[in-house]
């Protein structure tokens, strides 16, 4: 079986699906790989990589897809009409294709009128058999330290405390706007800088993960808050009577903050507003804001999503998209190995295949499309 591996056309997007050390593997399951010209080099693995990892180095998007029965992708393939390159329409029939597809009823439409098999990886449920193959978890992860480097790049003193024989300079006072995968990455990843580290976050096992990393915990708590996370691990969306009191004692630490980093999400949904014009305004000149929720609009009410801005007191707003592929070598590392632990623990050795079993919980949870219908509950029909 051909397995296809595309160059990411998108903007902002750097990663790639496939790095050598996994194809050397999927060519072990195997599998023939064709790794379109130039997919990896944005990340640091030239085409010549790939052909020492066994790989054929294809000229294009259609020489690469011709006859293949598994397409890898970072992000959705392409649609007429969307760039330049229709690669939706070169993936051949009854092809598995797998990535993080955003998926909607939309897509899931269109991968089943083009008859794809398409398993979008984002809504892989987070149970822990499938921690290994977890995408958001380890992109997450990423984002979070790279968030952190990129505020202290931008701030315009320094993250630990500074004695010298001219004077000292105070260590950094750094909030951190959310406590899953990215927010206690962020947490560690400035302590490790020398920050003194806070931390809010509406759900109750946040407050132990925080303190545990030696950050304080800044929050409000009620009975709401006690029940402010899903059976997966995400966080609920809340009241706005919360989120005022919330607001409220979070308002009162950001003025004292010389960075903060958000990453507060609600799957599915709109980022909330965490930090208002209001707390902006109160911040010092040359503080910094760093907003990974800005693909989903940001937490900070100025950001600007793929930019960023100074405020009119001297604050500076990151809002930059696609936080993951700022670290593109190591996010693709962590994707490519994700997908290639979901292919293996689907692969029927006897049919060198996928086995994708419909009842299974993580086949379920991922998959959109199979042979030419939408079978995801979520967006199929009725």
């Amino acid at each position: 079986m051909r397995l296809a591996v595309l160059k990411e056309r998108r903007a902002d997007e750097a990663r790639v699906a496939a790095v050598p050390e996994t194809v050397r593997k999927l060519i072990g399951l195997g599998l023939t790989v064709a790794v379109e010209a130039g997919a990896g080099l944005p990340a640091g693995f030239p085409d010549a990589a790939y052909a020492e990892a066994g790989a054929e180095v294809a000229p294009d998007a259609a020489a690469a897809l011709a006859g293949a029965g598994i397409v890898l992708k970072v992000r959705a393939p392409l649609a007429a009409g969307e760039g330049e390159v229709d690669e939706l329409s070169l993936i051949p029939r009854g092809a598995l294709l797998i990535g993080t597809l955003g998926a909607d009823k939309e897509a899931a439409g269109r991968y089943a009128e083009a008859g794809v098999d398409a398993a979008a990886m984002e809504m892989l449920p987070r149970i822990t058999r499938a921690q290994s193959m977890d995408v958001l978890s380890s992109q997450a992860n990423l984002a979070g330290y790279r968030a952190v480097v990129e505020a202290a790049g931008a701030f315009d003193r320094g993250f630990p405390m500074l004695m010298t024989a001219a004077g000292t300079i105070p260590a950094a006072n750094v909030m951190v706007m959310g406590a899953g995968v990215a927010g206690l990455q962020a947490i560690a990843t400035a302590r490790r800088l020398g920050g003194r580290v806070s931390a809010t976050d509406v759900r109750p096992a946040a407050k132990e993960e925080i303190k545990s990393l030696g950050a304080s915990f800044v929050g409000y708590e009620d009975e709401e808050s006690r029940a402010a996370q899903t059976a997966g691990g995400y966080a609920k969306p809340m009241s706005a009577e919360f989120l005022a009191k919330q607001g409220e004692v979070v308002a009162a630490a950001i003025g004292k903050m010389d960075i903060v980093v958000c990453t507060a999400l609600v799957q599915g949904r709109r980022a909330p507003i965490l930090v208002t014009e209001a707390m902006v305004a109160s911040m010092k000149p040359g503080s910094v804001i760093v907003d990974i929720a800005s693909d989903a609009g940001g937490n900070c009410a100025l950001t600007k999503p793929g930019e960023m801005v100074v405020t009119g007191n001297g604050v500076k707003v990151l809002g930059f998209r696609n936080w993951p592929a700022r670290i593109p070598a190591a996010a693709s590392s962590l994707y490519a190995r994700n997908l290639l632990t979901f292919l293996t623990t689907f692969w029927d050795k006897d049919a060198s295949a996928p086995k994708l079993p419909a009842e299974d919980d993580l086949v379920r949870g991922v998959m959109l499309t199979r042979g030419g219908q939408v079978v995801h509950a979520n967006f199929a029909a009725g």
